[in-house]
């Protein structure tokens, strides 16, 4: 397995440019995740470190070789791409034994790379079936089934599981998670627009955004304290709730006046001259709890309640953003509430959450992470 290392890696069809200044360390044995929104270039990334994209500036190193200019058939990667793409007249046996075929391996060596990746895929029921006596999962197994006998240095996955109904995406999920613990020293780089698979797997997540890299850092540090605006609401499910405001009170605590009234007080250290600057508030929609009179950082009409059983979800009609205007691509309020809370609906609802709940963005960066 190998160490991987991108720097100053760029990508420009023409004069467009696509991604630039692309710059990471991935060490053997960690999965690492690409996420973003869609078009921020987590795919061509990825072909490029494949080599079915060619870099147009920077280097990619693979164990301390630059393989700008390597073929991909000698780059020791191997893909699973969004489509199986199997061979329809192949048995399992012979799809994954293909390439080992094509590359003059002797039987013997098939054989037991084939068996070794049946075993670890719980594929040799199968190994006799043709692909159409298969499930979506099983057929997406047996695709990375074909990269595993190869026994490449790096595995790279290109959104494997979108073409898989909810029901397969969550099993599958399970067990590509437990493929990594089986193969604890292989390298994997997945890309994914699903936030559960990438905070799921992932040993590291790299948020993609604007043509760059907008963070690097494990799940939990990427939703518990995000660098900028654009993580914060981008990582977690409803996203990070942002309120205008400004610092009343600066230290190793920071007190925000809010435009709507509230007061909001965080652990996020601030700066004398911080004082009297605007600044964004962000609380997560679960970190929200009822207020009393007194100390609230929001207060607004409940429009819509979401009762799910275990947690309620409450969306609030505020000046600027109703629950229509998300249409829009405005965001309204949004709170998450542990337990029943139906008969909410139509009330005025204070919220307060604890200050180290509590982010500070001043021009778009958190307060944690200015230079």
């Amino acid at each position: 397995m190998a160490d991987l290392k991108l720097t100053d890696v760029a990508k420009a069809y023409g004069s467009v440019k696509v991604l630039s200044d692309i710059n990471l360390d991935i060490k053997k044995g960690e999965l690492i995740v690409f996420v973003g929104p869609s078009g921020c270039g987590k795919s061509t990334l990825l072909r490029m470190i494949a080599g079915l994209e060619k870099i147009t500036g920077g280097t990619l190193e693979i164990d301390g070789r630059v393989v700008n200019n390597v073929p991909p058939a000698q780059r020791g990667i191997a893909m699973v791409f969004q489509s199986y793409a199997l061979y329809p007249h192949m048995t399992v046996r012979d799809n994954m034994a293909f390439a080992l075929k094509i590359a003059k391996k002797s039987k013997e060596e098939i054989d037991e790379a084939v068996s070794k990746a049946a075993r670890i895929l719980q594929l040799e029921p199968y190994l006799d079936r043709l692909p159409k006596a298969l499930s979506g999962g099983q057929r997406q197994r047996v695709a990375i089934g074909r990269s595993i006998v190869r026994d490449p240095k790096v595995y790279l996955f290109d959104e494997p599981l979108s073409n898989l109904d909810a029901a397969l995406r969550v099993a599958t999920r399970i067990e590509i998670a437990q493929l990594k613990e089986q193969m604890p020293d292989s390298t994997m780089i997945y890309v994914t627009h699903d936030q559960v698979e990438a905070m799921t797997l992932a040993t590291r997540i790299v948020v993609l955004a604007g043509g760059g890299i907008s963070q690097v850092g494990s799940p939990l540090d990427l939703y518990e304290r995000p660098q900028n605006e654009f993580v914060a609401q981008f990582i977690g499910s409803p996203a990070m709730n942002l309120f205008p405001g400004e610092i009343v009170e600066t230290g190793e605590h920071t007190r925000v006046k809010l435009e709507g009234g509230g007061t909001a007080l965080s652990h996020y250290p601030s700066r004398d001259s911080d004082k009297g600057a605007r600044v964004k508030v962000g609380v997560r929609p679960e970190d929200f709890a009822e207020a009393g009179p007194d100390g609230y950082i929001f207060e607004g009409k409940v429009d819509i309640v979401e009762a799910l059983g275990e947690v309620t979800l409450l969306y609030f009609e505020t000046g600027e953003a109703s629950l229509d205007d998300k249409e829009k691509g405005d965001a309204a309020v949004i709170a998450k509430l542990q337990g029943t809370h139906s008969g909410l609906r139509g009330s005025t609802v204070r919220l307060t959450a604890e200050p180290d709940k509590v982010h500070v963005f001043r021009d778009g960066t958190s307060l944690l992470y200015r230079d």
